[in-house]
């Protein structure tokens, strides 16, 4: 998994791994990813309940030996701005017709560590800050679906994709967040 900051706190007790992170998100651009390393075993509850209650998303947890590595994605006040790609489908949509097995392309824009904890299959993963350089990997004759966290990112990138020549553009509202189909991890 990549992070853009990683944060040593290792070797700390409660409330110790809590205070070091609230001060490294403070440094911590939006959209981008926290790891923690901790060996607190109460760090799990507790980094997962810190970030809930401040509205940063905690996306999970990998342990190596004693080490916890803690990933969590801070929010950006663009998270709640009103939609402006006008096609939009539902998750629901989108499981019908992946259901269906049509010949869609489902493009998840959420950061490495995001889609690695919770994926839809055979989603392909490109990051929107990485968007415009990767373009040329997709195919612009499929359907193609643009899913992140809660439709926010999906939209910038439904709206970049079209600009760009993309024909059937969709995008999935609330996407991740709220995704209840199928899913598949690399951790």
């Amino acid at each position: 998994m990549k992070a853009n900051v990683v944060l040593d706190a290792k070797g700390l007790a409660c409330p110790m791994p809590i205070v070091k992170t609230k001060k490294a998100m403070n440094d911590v651009e939006a959209g981008q990813v926290l790891e923690v390393q901790a060996t607190d075993k109460g760090s799990k509850a507790d980094l997962q309940a810190w970030a809930e209650r401040t509205g940063h998303q905690y996306l999970g947890v990998i342990e190596e030996g004693d080490v916890l590595k803690h990933f969590l994605r801070k929010s950006s006040n663009e998270e709640g701005i009103e939609k402006k790609h006008p096609y939009l489908v539902s998750n629901d949509e989108l499981e019908a017709k992946l259901a269906a097995n049509e010949s869609i392309l489902v493009v998840d824009v959420r950061e490495e560590a995001e889609y690695g904890f919770r994926h839809i299959p055979n989603a392909v993963n490109i990051p929107l800050g990485d968007l415009e350089a990767r373009m040329n990997e997709l195919d612009k004759g499929k359907e193609v679906f643009v899913v992140c966290r809660t439709g926010s990112r999906s939209d910038l990138a439904a709206q970049k994709l079209s600009e760009s020549g993309f024909t059937s553009v969709k995008n999935v509202v609330p996407g991740m967040s709220e995704w209840s189909g199928e899913t598949k991890s690399l951790a």
